[in-house]
């Protein structure tokens, strides 16, 4: 006969060697570690054709800095032919290619390639996207033909003539293909069917790996709007080449998530797989739990697609130090005082519900 006590013993004993066994089963995860970022997104290339970089809060000036870095490195031009961007009206293909490779470009028709974009709000309006486009002209003028990078212009070709209304521009992107379908077939059709390697720089929402559940409504006859998912979704699945997607934190402090971030160089590359900071949710990742719009319309930061690991959404993550740290490119006084521009963009916010009015 048991006697309690010895039941209890057993049964103490018991739950101590369950736990040992479990902790035998699962391995802590060794914590992220940190890379020189340069060196990080070219090793990339050694491995897979398409590298994404997501470039955190749009304007900021230390991924812009990296980035500028990152293309004049001399190690980058032999191995990246194509840099496609997010910040571009792929209708002045033609005009970026003519200035890419050092040709003549009025000033206002340049423009035009930022400023025509599907965004009707500023954000491609600071002048860090100009000095990218020209910071690659200057690279190119180093290099002899067959070795000149070029930019490929990702943004739906919008006709901004033809459009009156909001519906115009959807209109247009039906023909065309969505903000991330459109990239992705331009991808498949000049990087890919060439062999040829891209470094992409979009935002990140348009970079991360969406579970297959919510990739839905795509069928014939379906009455559910269709996400086919991200560009990097929709290169892997359909394209079948598998990218290297990188995001930008600038919003959350990763000192929260790692400790030992805080003695991590600025910049630096952490690659996710296997680490702790891997197996965070993805959630963890953005400021606040804000909405994510999926085929449902938005929902909450508890759905399933930020509820997974973060290593499942993205094989790396940029530092570029903590949120107090990042700064951002100012609103030239210049367009302020250019009222054709003036008139041009209030009469494109005023299409869009909500947008934050003019900043002059």
């Amino acid at each position: 006969m048991w006697t309690k006590s010895a039941v209890l013993g057993f049964v103490a004993f018991a739950l101590i060697a369950s736990g040992l066994a479990q902790t035998r089963q699962t391995p802590v995860r060794p914590s992220a570690k940190p890379v020189d970022p340069i060196s990080g997104i070219l090793d990339a290339f050694k491995t897979h054709s398409v590298v994404a970089l997501g470039e955190g809060d749009h304007g900021n000036e230390q991924g812009h800095r990296l980035r500028l870095a990152l293309i004049r490195d001399p190690r980058f031009s032999p191995i990246v032919t194509d840099i496609v961007v997010e910040f571009g009206n792929a209708l002045y293909q033609t005009v970026m290619d003519r200035f890419i490779n050092g040709g003549e470009v009025d000033s206002a028709q340049l423009r035009r390639i930022w400023q025509d974009t599907s965004q009707l709000n500023t954000v491609w309006d600071t002048p860090i996207y100009e000095e990218f486009f020209r910071a690659v002209r200057e690279v190119n003028a180093r290099l002899p033909p067959e070795r000149r990078i070029r930019v490929l212009l990702g943004d739906p070709p919008i006709e901004w003539d033809r459009v009156k209304t909001f519906k115009d521009i959807f209109a247009q992107m039906r023909e065309a293909g969505d903000r991330d379908a459109h990239p992705t077939s331009l991808i498949r059709r000049e990087v890919l069917a060439n062999g040829r390697r891209a470094l992409v720089i979009y935002g990140d929402f348009h970079l991360d790996r969406t579970p297959p559940a919510l990739r839905t409504g795509c069928q014939p006859g379906s009455t559910i709007p269709c996400f086919p998912g991200s560009i990097v979704d929709q290169l892997e699945t359909v394209a079948g080449v598998r990218a290297f997607n990188i995001r930008t934190v600038t919003a959350v402090d990763l000192r929260t998530l790692q400790e030992d971030v805080a003695d991590w160089p600025v910049p630096s590359l952490a690659v996710l797989s296997g680490s702790a900071l891997g197996a965070i949710h993805y959630r963890e990742f953005l400021p606040g739990g804000p909405l994510v719009v999926g085929p449902g319309g938005a929902s909450q930061a508890g759905s399933p697609g930020l509820l997974r690991p973060m290593e499942e959404a993205f094989d790396a993550v940029l530092y570029l130090g903590p949120p107090s740290s990042i700064t951002y490119a100012r609103f030239p006084d210049a367009l302020c005082a250019d009222a054709e521009y003036v008139q041009m963009r209030r009469r494109r916010l005023a299409l869009g519900p909500g947008l934050a009015p003019l900043p002059c």
